[in-house]
C-alpha cells in the first residue's frame, strides 16, 4: 500500500523566520528514502485553534501525520492537547515517564524535576512512546481511522535523534514491501543536461524509479526499488545502477557518498597520502569540509587562509614579482599558493583557491565570480580557472570548494583535471 504523509510544524519561531524550518527537510528527506509520498508541509503557530485547522485539512489528505515542536512543558506546548482532542483520544499519564523524568533531573540537572514537567508524562491513551534520551519531551504514535499520527519535539537534534531510533523504524513496518534507494553522486553536469541524456530512461521506469535532486553544481540521482526482500530490492538497483555510471561516465564522483569531500578522503586513505589547502575567498571553507568528517587526520595536514595579499607572500611564500606582475586572483598566484601550501605541510598534495566573491571585482578589475584552483602535486602543478558569473557571495565560495574538490578528486583517480 502508498502512503502519503503531510508534515506539520507547530511553532510561532518558525512563522516569524527565527529560526528555519530544518525538521522538515529531514524528515521529508527519511520519508522518501522509504518511499512514502509528502505532498504538504504546514507551519502553524503556538495556537490550538489553528493547529486544529491544520490537523483537519490534513487528515483529510494524508495518512501519516508527523508533528514537530510543542511538546514541551510550558503553558504554549499544546500539540498534544489539541491533537488528542482532535481525534478523539485522551490523554493520560504514564507513571514510567514520570519516574525516568525525575531521575534526568537527579542525575543530570541535580534539581528536582519542576511541577510543569508532568506535562511531558502525558501521552495519547493507547500510544507507542517514543523515548527521548537527548531530551526532555518524549514523542508518541497511534492510528486512528486509518491515519498513522506521529509526534515529535521540536529541538532539531531531539528530532533527529528520535527519527532514526523509533520514526523510521515504526514507518518501515506499515508497509509488506523494503524499500531501497541508491544515490549516485555526480558533479560537474547541470541538472538540464543530464534530465535530457537520462529523460527517455526516467520517463518510462516505474520500479526502480530514478529522480535527480540539484544542488550547486552537484546533481544527486536517487535510484530506488519496491520489492518482497531487501535482496530483491538490490537485484533490481544494481542494473540501474551501473547503467547510469556507466553513460555518466567521469562525472559521478561516488555511489552512496555523502559529498566530495568524503570522495577525496576516501582517495587519499587509498593512496596513503596526505593533502594541505590554501585557501582565500573560500576563507577555509574546503578545510572545515574535509575536517568535519571523522578520521580526517589520517589525510588532512592542515590548511593557510591567506585572505590578505601580505599574508600569501609571507606564510605561503607566493613571490612578491607574481603578485605584482598578476595579482592575488591569477593563475600564477594559484599555482604559487598550491606549491607554499604542499611545501609548509609536506603534503602530498595541495589545493589551493583565489578568486572574487564579491560583491565588488578587486582592485584589479577582475570580474566578480573569477576563480582560480590550483593543484600541487608530485607530478607538477595544474589549475583550473572558473567564471560562475555574478552570483551571490556564498554561491561563489560553495561552488568555488566544490570545483577544488572535485580536482583533487580527478587528480587522485587519474582523470583529467579539467572537465570536459
Amino acid at each position: 500500500m502508498s502512503h502519503t504523509a503531510e508534515i506539520i510544524a507547530v511553532g510561532t519561531e518558525l512563522l516569524l523566520g527565527n529560526i528555519a524550518n530544518t525538521n522538515a527537510q529531514e524528515l521529508s528527506q527519511a520519508l522518501s528514502a522509504l518511499g512514502i509520498n509528502v505532498f504538504y508541509h504546514t507551519v502553524v503557530g503556538d495556537n490550538p485553534h489553528r493547529l486544529e485547522e491544520a490537523l483537519s485539512i490534513a487528515r483529510g489528505r494524508a495518512d501519516i501525520l508527523l508533528t514537530t515542536g510543542g511538546l514541551g512543558p510550558t503553558y504554549d506546548d499544546l500539540t498534544k492537547q489539541t491533537i488528542c482532542a482532535a481525534f478523539g483520544r485522551p490523554l493520560v499519564l504514564h507513571q514510567e515517564i514520570v519516574d525516568w523524568l525525575k531521575d534526568k533531573y537527579a542525575r543530570t540537572f541535580h534539581i528536582p524535576m519542576p511541577e510543569n514537567n508532568l506535562q511531558q508524562a502525558l501521552l495519547p491513551e493507547g500510544c507507542t512512546v517514543f523515548d527521548n534520551p537527548v531530551g526532555t519531551a518524549p514523542g508518541c504514535a497511534f492510528e486512528e481511522g486509518g491515519v498513522h499520527v506521529l509526534m515529535l519535539p521540536g529541538p532539531p537534534f531531539e528530532m533527529r535523534t528520535m527519527l532514526s531510533r523509533h520514526v523510521i523504524p515504526y514507518l518501515r513496518a506499515l508497509s509488506a514491501e523494503v524499500i531501497l534507494s541508491h544515490d549516485i553522486m555526480t558533479f560537474g553536469l547541470g541538472e538540464s543536461p543530464m534530465e535530457v541524456l537520462l529523460r527517455e530512461r526516467m520517463e518510462h521506469m516505474e520500479n526502480p524509479s530514478l529522480a535527480t535532486y540539484a544542488k550547486p553544481s552537484e546533481v544527486r540521482l536517487r535510484a530506488t526499488a519496491k520489492a518482497g526482500s531487501e535482496a530483491e530490492a538490490e537485484a533490481l538497483l544494481a542494473p540501474v545502477v551501473r547503467e547510469v555510471t556507466d553513460l555518466l561516465g567521469d562525472v559521478v564522483y561516488g555511489v552512496d557518498v555523502p559529498g566530495l569531500e568524503h570522495a577525496c578522503l576516501a582517495h587519499l586513505k587509498e593512496r596513503g597520502w596526505t593533502m594541505a589547502t590554501a585557501e582565500s575567498c573560500t576563507g577555509g571553507q574546503i578545510a572545515q569540509r574535509i575536517t568535519a568528517i571523522p578520521g580526517a587526520s589520517a589525510a588532512f595536514r592542515g590548511g593557510v587562509v591567506s585572505y590578505w595579499t601580505a599574508v600569501k607572500h609571507s606564510v605561503l611564500g607566493v613571490p612578491e614579482e607574481i603578485l605584482e606582475a598578476h595579482g592575488a586572483v591569477s593563475e600564477e598566484t594559484a599555482r604559487a599558493m598550491a606549491e607554499g601550501a604542499r611545501r609548509v605541510t609536506g603534503a602530498e598534495i595541495a589545493v589551493s583557491v583565489t578568486g572574487v566573491a564579491g560583491p565588488d571585482p578587486d582592485e584589479r578589475g577582475t570580474a566578480v565570480g573569477i576563480v582560480y584552483i590550483g593543484l600541487a602535486t608530485p607530478e607538477g602543478t595544474f589549475c583550473r580557472r572558473c567564471d560562475f558569473g555574478k552570483r551571490r557571495r556564498d554561491l561563489i565560495q560553495n561552488l568555488a570548494s566544490n570545483h577544488a574538490l572535485d580536482v583533487v578528486r580527478r587528480y587522485l583517480t587519474d582523470l583529467p583535471i579539467q572537465l570536459r
